[in-house]
């Protein structure tokens, strides 16, 4: 058991710990940065989709094509089509 006491055998374990530690630490690390720019994306997605509603409705509006009905339908369209573009997981 000589080649415990050796300074390159402890070194080489600290290393190497140090090596295992570092690694972890940046894997979760990405992983969360991963997950908030996901949730960002989710969130500008969703911004986005209400704005192009919002322009639609009025387009439409100022060119008086379409109903009352017509309208509340199209939202909908626009509202639901973003729980069908959701990855099933």
């Amino acid at each position: 058991m000589s080649f415990l006491r050796s300074p390159v055998t402890i070194f080489g374990a600290l290393n190497l710990s140090a090596i295992a530690g570092s690694t972890y630490y940046l894997r979760s690390h990405l992983i969360y940065n991963l997950e908030e720019s996901e949730a960002r994306s989710d969130e500008i997605e969703g911004t986005l989709r209400g704005h192009i509603g919002l322009i639609e409705e009025s387009l439409d509006r100022l060119e008086g094509k379409a109903t009352e009905a017509d309208r509340g339908k199209k939202m909908d369209e626009y509202y639901g089509k973003r729980g069908r573009d959701e990855k099933k997981s």
